[in-house]
């Protein structure tokens, strides 16, 4: 190509740049600049950390980013919680802690909960809501027995010994629970049992104030069945003796043939705002006993009872106005309200030592339902 041609090429070239408005950056001729590709246009664009002094444009994908960074670094604003959903939550976790864990967890928590042992006897602290034998969906405390005496052996694998429930508890209640070693000390304990050798004192919180505040509750029980919309079964008293028909004395009646003998002796501890303290002690082994007589014998059904509160009906116990106002519940949410019935006391005989004594530290739950209802403890012992 001639020198003609080239200048003219160049003329072209810088005629179409002054109309696109591009600069020139030709190496032969520095008022000539050749066309670029997208590529390689892109290619000479400033880098953000370049010392152009332009920012960076920030892409949408970037920015959204950002965006979540800055609202990961806030803390998340809780709704506001009630007092009344503080204390519903807080009962729950009372009463439904240990019911649906990993049997480990259990048979730790019962390690931790030792009261007393020896070569004998074992008594551990009972929690709330877990039973003592076999029960549907809920790790029962007898299930756990093997895993809990390899644990108070060391975890030692030639370890042959067990543990055995002796006097059981119900589901509901908590508090002292003795475990025995062997057969053989079953038997014993049952023998010591049926001779009143053996002595159970309970704590129970009432809705009421027995009158008298002091006495022997001597009545028969029997099992009946409850008719209605939600039929069922309940314990009942199985009086000896009923009003005359003249309404000036009382007639002896024959026994029911399926009824049990039922004494449980009671002592008014504390009473404040509508509401008691009691220890009983019951003489014999009936079911639901000591719940039925506070609830059909004194008219003072023991907190949380949502059994016994009812007699043709299963629902939740009813309390005044000034009891839930102490409690901090309001009747829809009383269901939640676990039984205030504690195994406080365990006293027997032991087999190779002197008597063996055993007191129950009170649950958390308990403790604060005797500080919401003013209710004072007899002594720092018990």
């Amino acid at each position: 190509m001639n020198n003609g041609a080239r200048i003219s090429r160049t003329k072209w070239k810088l005629g179409l740049n002054k109309i696109f408005g591009q600069k020139t950056n030709c190496r032969r001729c520095p008022e000539a600049a050749p066309f670029l590709s997208r590529s390689q246009t892109a290619a000479v664009k400033p880098s953000p950390s370049s010392d152009s002094g332009e920012k960076p444009q920030l892409r949408a994908i970037d920015l959204a980013r950002k965006v979540q960074q800055e609202k990961a670094k806030q803390p998340p604003v809780e709704a506001p919680v009630s007092g009344q959903q503080k204390r519903v939550t807080e009962l729950k976790r009372f009463s439904q802690q240990l019911q649906h864990v990993h049997p480990n967890v259990l048979a730790k928590h019962l390690h931790r909960s030792v009261l007393y042992q020896d070569k004998d006897v074992v008594v551990v602290n009972k929690p709330y809501g877990v039973p003592v034998r076999e029960d549907s969906g809920i790790t029962s405390i007898s299930s756990v027995l093997p895993v809990l005496s390899k644990m108070m052996d060391g975890m030692k694998i030639s370890s042959d010994s067990q543990l055995l429930p002796c006097l059981g508890l119900e589901k509901e209640t908590s508090g002292a629970l003795l475990l025995a070693r062997r057969e053989e000390v079953v038997e014993h304990i049952l023998n010591l049992y049926r001779n009143n050798q053996v002595q159970r004192k309970y704590w129970v919180i009432t809705v009421g104030v027995p009158v008298p505040s002091e006495g022997v509750i001597d009545i028969p029980l029997v099992e009946r069945a409850v008719t209605g919309s939600q039929p069922h079964y309940k314990m009942a008293l199985s009086p000896l003796f009923r009003m005359n028909d003249a309404g000036n004395g009382v007639t002896k009646v024959r026994a029911n043939r399926q009824a049990h003998p039922a004494v449980t002796k009671y002592r008014v501890i504390d009473s404040s705002n509508g509401c008691s303290l009691v220890e009983l002690q019951p003489l014999t082994r009936v079911k639901h006993q000591m719940r039925v007589h506070m609830a059909y014998t004194l008219s003072c059904s023991v907190l949380g009872d949502h059994k016994y509160s009812h007699w043709s009906k299963l629902a939740p116990q009813k309390l005044p106005e000034r009891v839930l106002e102490k409690l901090g519940l309001e009747q829809s949410k009383i269901r939640y309200l676990p039984l205030h019935l504690l195994a406080r006391q365990l006293t027997l005989p032991g087999i190779r030592q002197d008597e063996i004594n055993v007191s129950c530290p009170l649950p958390k739950y308990f403790t604060q339902t005797l500080n919401r209802l003013q209710l004072t403890l007899p002594d720092k012992t018990g």
